[in-house]
C-alpha cells in the first residue's frame, strides 16, 4: 500500500531552534522550526533524525493535526502553527518564510504554511516523515 512521504531537511540549528525545509515529492513547500538538539530531551529538544509514522489526531489545543509516533522516549510530538522555538515544546512548527520576530530567528506566515501542509494531507490519516539533519554534515 502506498503511503505519502514528506521529508524535513534540517539546515541549521542553534539556541534559537532548528530550521528546516519541508518537502513532498522532492518539492519544497514549507519551512519548519523545532527546538535545538538537546539529546531528545522531552519538551525542550527536537526529535532525532530518522523515519517516523505520523497519524491524524484532534488536539485539544491545535485541533486537526498530525502526531509523530514512535519517537524514542517521547510522546505528543505535533505539527502546528507558531513562529518562534518557544512556541514549540518539542513539536514541529510550519511556516512559509524565515525571518525575525521579537529579535530572534523565526518562521513567518505560519498560517499559510500550515494550510498548505493540510492541503497535501487532506485525503490521508497517516503518512511517513523522514527527517534528515543536513546541519550535521554541512557542505562548504
Amino acid at each position: 500500500m502506498y503511503m505519502k512521504t514528506l521529508t524535513i531537511r534540517r539546515i541549521a540549528t542553534g539556541p534559537h531552534g532548528t530550521f528546516g525545509c519541508l518537502k513532498y515529492k522532492d518539492i519544497p513547500f514549507a519551512l519548519t522550526l523545532e527546538r535545538e538538539w538537546l539529546d531528545n530531551a522531552q519538551g525542550i529538544s527536537c526529535i532525532p533524525s530518522g523515519s517516523y509514522i505520523c497519524e491524524r489526531v484532534d488536539s485539544p489545543k491545535f485541533g486537526d493535526t498530525f502526531e509523530v509516533k514512535n519517537v524514542p522516549n517521547r510522546t505528543h510530538i505535533l505539527f502546528h502553527k507558531g513562529n518562534l522555538d518557544e512556541d514549540s515544546r518539542g513539536c514541529i512548527i510550519i511556516g512559509e518564510q524565515f525571518g525575525e520576530l521579537k529579535g530572534a530567528p523565526a518562521v513567518l506566515s505560519s498560517k499559510a504554511g500550515y494550510k498548505e501542509f493540510h492541503k497535501i494531507l487532506k485525503d490521508v490519516d497517516i503518512f511517513r516523515i523522514i527527517i534528515v539533519d543536513d546541519w550535521r554534515n554541512p557542505i562548504n
